[in-house]
């Protein structure tokens, strides 16, 4: 489990009470989790945000008068820190790129299991966000080809091998565990090595590290 060491609050914005109750139970269960608060509409949860911020966002895409992505560009607009996580029935790639754009910090299908949303929960409070396998494939397939002449990433960024290796698994949807396991270094080092990839390509998260890599043909050496 991920060492969070301080106390969350999460929000939940869904109009199906059961599908609320049910998420609320598996969260409160976890042992980092202070308070859940739940909304079945945008105003509610709005209130909500002023009156005390949640550290993260459970947002269903589906709302009757406003839907997921109007909620969280106003959301974002007034509380910029706010994490997001998308949980929707949704998987089509123009949802996902639409909301990781719009500042998501992961999206997840409503049918992932309870051990898939405490690791993406887990990632977005230490690392900022939790890239899925899904997530990349739609980030791939809706990043703009790169032109031939685009020199290799190594030398526009002069990325290190290690670093190269790191941004490779991160396309594949690896989280920093999974990583870590793989090149049999910790999950600190993994993370080092993100944070130096964000700051070398000026990519504002690990979605943007994907297309990054796509647009300069890393994928494809």
């Amino acid at each position: 489990m991920a060492a969070i060491d301080f106390p969350v609050r999460i929000a939940l914005l869904d109009d199906h009470p059961l599908f609320r109750q049910g998420l609320r139970y598996i969260l409160q269960a976890l042992p980092y989790v202070e308070a859940v608060d739940e909304a079945g509409e945008f105003p509610e949860l709005l209130a909500l945000c002023r009156q005390r911020l949640p550290d993260v966002l459970l947002l269903d895409l589906q709302m009757p008068g406003m839907d997921g992505p109007e909620v969280a560009k106003t959301l974002l607009a007034e509380f910029p820190g706010l994490k997001i996580i998308v949980l929707s029935m949704f998987s089509a790639d123009k949802f996902i790129t639409q909301m990781l754009k719009l500042g998501a910090r992961s999206y997840l299908p409503k049918d992932a299991d309870q051990d898939q949303l405490r690791q993406a929960l887990e990632d977005v409070l230490t690392t900022g966000h939790h890239v899925t396998p899904r997530m990349s494939r739609a980030l791939l397939r809706g990043a703009p080809a790169a032109p031939p002449a685009v020199p290799a990433l190594s030398a526009l960024v002069q990325l290190t091998p290690r670093e190269e290796e790191i941004l490779r698994l991160i396309c594949e949807g690896r989280t920093a565990a999974e990583i870590a396991d793989h090149l049999f270094i910790s999950r600190r080092t993994v993370e080092g090595h993100r944070q130096n990839l964000l700051e070398k390509t000026h990519a504002p998260n690990s979605a943007g590290l994907v297309v990054y890599a796509v647009r300069h043909g890393l994928l494809d050496a």
